[in-house]
């Protein structure tokens, strides 16, 4: 990948993106028109690093900003995806440049050229060349259909899209189907009826990603109240501990991205304070902060201290969602419900 060239080049960005200047409150401004949630990510380039960010997630008809301040580097890129929430084939919105990145949240500064991508979890994934017209501030919006020619039109698109990934039936002339499909999601969810739209979005899309089950290994907070995570993964010479994923209340977190290969996976689960809300008979080893350990015990003399896993069967699965509720582990979804790999 020759940068010098790329740092010059202009106009390179597919068809489906649309692209017009922003107010001047807002440096890069990213508005999702589709009946997705997107997620997305950049890259910023001078003449000698590159940056790169993600995840961004942006649900139907709304906008966000990940870059605040003025457009100043010589070339920006960008990168979009769907939710590994809907069903059917994902979609992404890109271009011709590949960029290292990863499937879960990133931030990596790098030098330039990059040769190769650092760590096993990074991939080149095709990202488009932003061209701002050289201007410190610019909206990009995501399009999907010219059906969709608004923000709200994209909104309430977005909305049936999650209730059939549910199972709901609302492709049928008039408002009826739809109305009941939401009044029942409320009920089964206990939301309010006046629930804003974050609120709704963030339920539809945590409820839809646990009947998926998605490639890997997710875990799923359905209380109120944020949890952190801990894995643990057999190996031949021992076991590989990692942590802490934090989880919010009512949201999810991919832990794993790559199809299991494995027939158990260890899993704990704590609040604040050290309140453990998942745990189990195997005995590991784990740290107070970010950590990864690999090897058998003892824990002690390593800054470690030993903790209980539970055991969550993964056998056959390609994906598998543990969903954490207030007393623990809530039963896990049948295997036969949980999808493919999704393809990148």
């Amino acid at each position: 990948m020759n940068w010098r060239r790329l740092l010059k080049l202009a106009g390179v960005v597919l068809a489906a993106i649309s692209l017009w200047p922003t107010p001047s409150s807002a440096a890069l401004r990213l508005c999702n028109q589709t009946s997705y949630i997107l997620y997305t990510a950049f890259g910023a380039a001078t003449k000698t690093e590159l940056d790169t960010r993600g995840w961004t997630r942006i649900v139907p008809g709304d906008c966000a900003i990940p870059i605040p301040e003025p457009l100043t580097a010589p070339a920006y890129f960008i990168y979009a995806h769907t939710s590994r929430a809907h069903s059917g084939a994902p979609r992404a919105w890109g271009g011709n440049v590949p960029i290292c990145a990863r499937d879960t949240n990133f931030s990596e500064r790098t030098k330039l050229p990059v040769k190769g991508c650092s760590g096993a979890d990074f991939y080149k994934m095709p990202f488009a060349v932003l061209d701002r017209h050289g201007k410190l501030t610019w909206t990009t919006t995501f399009t999907e259909s010219p059906n969709l020619r608004t923000l709200q039109d994209a909104r309430r698109a977005g909305i049936n899209r999650l209730l059939e990934d549910l199972g709901y039936r609302v492709d049928v002339p008039g408002e009826r189907a739809r109305d009941l499909a939401l009044e029942d999601f409320h009920k089964r969810l206990r939301l309010s009826a006046d629930a804003s739209d974050a609120d709704l979005f963030a339920a539809l899309e945590t409820e839809a990603l646990k009947a998926a089950a998605p490639a890997g290994y997710t875990v799923c907070n359905s209380t109120d109240e944020a949890l952190w995570a801990a894995i643990a993964l057999q190996r031949p010479k021992g076991f590989v501990t990692r942590g802490w994923w934090q989880v919010p209340g009512g949201a999810c977190s991919r832990i794993l991205t790559e199809p299991l290969r494995t027939d158990r996976i260890f899993l704990l689960a704590q609040r604040k304070a050290k309140r453990v809300v998942v745990s189990g008979p195997m005995k590991l080893c784990v740290a107070d902060t970010e950590f990864e350990f690999v090897g058998p015990k003892p824990c002690k003399g390593r800054g470690l201290a030993e903790a209980g896993f539970a055991i969550t069967e993964t056998k056959g699965r390609n994906g598998y969602v543990a969903n954490i509720g207030d007393n623990g582990l809530l039963p896990p979804a049948p295997a036969s419900a949980a999808k493919g790999p999704s393809g990148k």
